[in-house]
C-alpha cells in the first residue's frame, strides 16, 4: 500500500541521518580499535531494544520458530558487515570505505529476489543504478593495488549489511517485530566483540565515552528507522533512499571539519535527487508492491 511504502520512504531517510550521525561520532572518538567501536555501537541499540521490548509488555521470544535462522543468518551478516565496514574506515581513504558500504542497498534488492521472490521491474533497476552512480561521483574511489585486500574487505562488507537488511525485510513480513530483530542483533554483535576486546583492550578516555555513547545512540536511530523501513515496504521501492546518507554527510563535513565538496559531487547530488524522486512518483503512479 502506498502508505506502507511511504513510511518506509521516511523511515529510511531518518535512518540514513541517524548512521551519518554514527560516522561523525565515530570519527570524533579517536584512535581507538574498531572492535571496541563495534561494540559500544551495539550497546546502545541493545539497551533501547530491551527497554522498548519491556514497555511493550510483550515477552521475549521469536514468534515462530522457523524464523530463528533468519534471525541468525541477520546477525551473523550484520556483525560481519560492522567489522568489515569498520575496518574499511580504519584501512582506506574514508570516501572509498563509504562507496563500498554504500554498495549494501544494491545488494538488498539482489538478495531480496532470492529470498522474498520481489520482483525488480527495469525502471527500478535503472534508478538504483543511477543512484549508485551518483555515489560514486561524490566520493571517487580509488582501488590502488596495495589496499586490494582492504578494498575486498569493504566490498564483503557492504554484501554482508544488503543480506542483514534482506534478512530483516523476511522477517518483518513473517510478522516478527522490529525491537527483537534489533536486540538480538546487537547482543550476537556484542558477544563476538567480547574475546577480541579481552585480547586487545585499550584505555578509554572520557570524551571518547561520550562520543562512542553518542555513535550508539545514533546508531540505534538508524538501526531502527532501517529495521522498520523494510519491513513496512519492499527493498526495490525504498532501498534508493538510503543513499541520502552520503548528501548527510557531505552536509556535516563541511560544517564540523570544514570539508567542500567539488563539483563532482554536486553533480552526485543531483544524480541521486533525480533518482530518489523518479522513483517515488515511478512508485505512486503504479501503486501497491
Amino acid at each position: 500500500m502506498a502508505n506502507q511504502r511511504n513510511r518506509g520512504i521516511i523511515c529510511i531517510i531518518l535512518s540514513s541521518l541517524s548512521f551519518a550521525f554514527m560516522a561523525l561520532f565515530l570519527r570524533m572518538a579517536g584512535d581507538l580499535p574498531s572492535i571496541e567501536k563495534s561494540f559500544f555501537r551495539n550497546l546502545v541499540s541493545a539497551v533501547f531494544a530491551f527497554i522498548m521490548l519491556v514497555r511493550s509488555k510483550e515477552r521475549f521470544h521469536i514468534r515462530k520458530k522457523e524464523n530463528l535462522y533468519l534471525f541468525i543468518l541477520r546477525s551473523l551478516a550484520g556483525t560481519l558487515g560492522i567489522f568489515c565496514n569498520f575496518y574499511a574506515v580504519d584501512h582506506l581513504l574514508l570516501s572509498d570505505a563509504s562507496c563500498l558500504n554504500k554498495l549494501s542497498p544494491f545488494f538488498v534488492i539482489v538478495f531480496s529476489y532470492f529470498l522474498l521472490r520481489e520482483k525488480i521491474t527495469l525502471f527500478q533497476s535503472g534508478c538504483v543504478a543511477a543512484a549508485f552512480i551518483g555515489s560514486l561521483f561524490i566520493i571517487k574511489p580509488s582501488f590502488a593495488s596495495t589496499s586490494l585486500g582492504a578494498s575486498v574487505i569493504g566490498f564483503l562488507g557492504g554484501m554482508s549489511a544488503g543480506f542483514a537488511y534482506a534478512c530483516v525485510r523476511k522477517l518483518g513480513v513473517r510478522g516478527e517485530r522490529g525491537p527483537m530483530i534489533v536486540l538480538f542483533f546487537s547482543l550476537f554483535s556484542m558477544i563476538a566483540c567480547i574475546p577480541f576486546m579481552i585480547a586487545d583492550f585499550h584505555p578509554i578516555s572520557g570524551q571518547q565515552l561520550v562520543f562512542l555513547l553518542l555513535t550508539g545512540l545514533a546508531a540505534a536511530g538508524g538501526q531502527f528507522g532501517i529495521t522498520a523501513a523494510y519491513t513496512y515496504a519492499p527493498a526495490r521501492e525504498i532501498s534508493v533512499y538510503d543513499y541520502s546518507q552520503i548528501m548527510f554527510s557531505a552536509i556535516m563535513g563541511f560544517f564540523f571539519f570544514g570539508q567542500v565538496p567539488d563539483g563532482w559531487s554536486f553533480v552526485g547530488y543531483i544524480v541521486i535527487v533525480i533518482a530518489g524522486v523518479t522513483m517515488f512518483f515511478y512508485n505512486k503512479k503504479h501503486g501497491g508492491d
